[in-house]
Order: C-alpha cells, then structure tokens, then sequence
C-alpha cells in the first residue's frame, strides 16, 4: 500500500520520491495544502476503490497515517 500511497503523491502532485517517507508530515514536510489533500483523497478512493470518510480526513497529519488507514480499508 505504501508503494501504491508514494506513486500517487508522484505521479499526481509532483512531490520528489526522495522526501516521502513514513513520518513525512503531509503539508509541513511536503507541502500539501487543503486543496491537494482534498484532490488526493479523491484521487485514493477512485484508484483503491473506497470512500473516505471526511472525518477520517482530519487525522492524515503523515504519510503513515494515510497508508494505514488505506490498508485497514482494503482489508
């Protein structure tokens, strides 16, 4: 799932493989703003085929929280 997790934040935000590691804080360490996470929880659940719920949403501070949430979705 984490590899699934970064090839997005690649592909779709522009964001350097180099700084996406677990504890990457999502916008203080690679800048996503409100606007970018929102187009990336959309961008998750049509490619995991899931829906996120928008409180769920409040809690993605890190990478690690993103990735473990998609993975106890896709259980």
């Amino acid at each position: 799932m984490y590899e699934k997790f970064v090839e997005l934040l690649v592909e779709e935000l522009q964001i350097d493989r180099e700084d996406i590691k677990m504890e990457a804080e999502l916008s203080g360490d690679l800048g996503i703003n409100s606007i970018e996470l929102a187009d990336l929880v959309m961008l998750c659940e049509d490619k995991f085929g899931i829906e996120i719920n928008d409180d769920d949403i409040r809690n993605f501070t890190t990478v690690a929280d993103v990735v473990n949430y998609l993975e106890t979705l896709n259980k």
